[in-house]
């Protein structure tokens, strides 16, 4: 993995999420050299504004952002991105988004403009077929969203969203044995959970008193992964990881 990163470093995390053994050493190449301006945030930073015209997409090269819509008064947290996510891709067919997308924190972003996106779409199928298959699959993980915050309580629907980034870092390589540090608030967990910051402490406080996971300052320590899965009704199937929908050479040219 180190040594991928070292070839490719603007890249490498997109090709650790799933489709590095989808991709031809050339595809690779390509796909890093496509990134044409590299800028560097040290604090939260829109990337992307709702109903912006958009002319290229991007490249999470460190750090997360997440997707957010304003609607009467409050702020909704409608999806989370780690290391290695394009994170606006469909930008390039919709080139108007319906939300914002936004850094947390500090973060490295890799910009590729979408006339070359359009140069890729004519002379490499192939890739462009990965490029898509990167799109749907942060339509499973918004599904899934949508089918968890329906079904379970706050307590259970930020178990959820802990496990869910939790494996997500770990396929990048950036998880810990025990948990994973994050620039997420209380807050922001919040709004990703549809529930207010004070029934969000008291959900945290709960898993922390059932000896299931804490949440200090964006340090996440989980002690029992397994209770923590099992509290989310969390399956990572729907990440193409594993299970019964994990992606082996489907991807890899014919």
């Amino acid at each position: 993995m180190q040594n991928e990163l070292d070839e490719f470093p603007l890249t490498g995390r997109f090709l650790m999420g799933r489709l590095r053994h989808a991709m031809s050493e050339r595809e690779k190449e390509i796909l890093e050299s496509s990134i044409t301006e590299v800028k560097d945030f040290d604090k939260n930073h829109r990337l992307v504004s709702r109903g912006e015209k958009c002319d290229h997409s991007t490249m999470l090269i460190e750090g997360f952002a997440i997707r957010t819509i304003i609607e009467n008064g409050r702020r909704y947290v409608v999806g989370i991105q780690v290391p290695g996510d394009f994170i606006d891709l469909h930008a390039f067919a919709l080139k108007r988004l319906d939300h914002d997308l936004v850094t947390l924190g500090r973060a490295k972003v890799g910009y590729v403009p979408h006339s070359r996106l359009q140069d890729l779409m004519n002379s490499e199928p192939h890739l462009s077929r990965l490029f898509w298959f990167s799109t749907l699959l942060d339509a499973a993980i918004h599904r899934q969203w949508v089918l968890k915050l329906g079904q379970l309580k706050a307590y259970r629907r930020v178990a959820h969203m802990l496990a869910e980034i939790w494996y997500r870092l770990e396929m990048v390589g950036l998880s810990h044995p025990d948990g994973f540090r994050t620039p997420l608030t209380q807050v922001d967990l919040a709004d990703m959970c549809g529930t207010t910051a004070i029934h969000m402490n008291r959900a945290l406080r709960a898993l922390s008193r059932e000896g299931v996971a804490d949440f200090r300052r964006g340090n996440v320590t989980v002690r029992d992964r397994k209770s923590l899965e099992e509290h989310g009704d969390f399956n990572p199937t729907y990440l193409y990881g594993q299970g019964d929908l994990y992606i082996g050479e489907e991807l890899t040219r014919d």
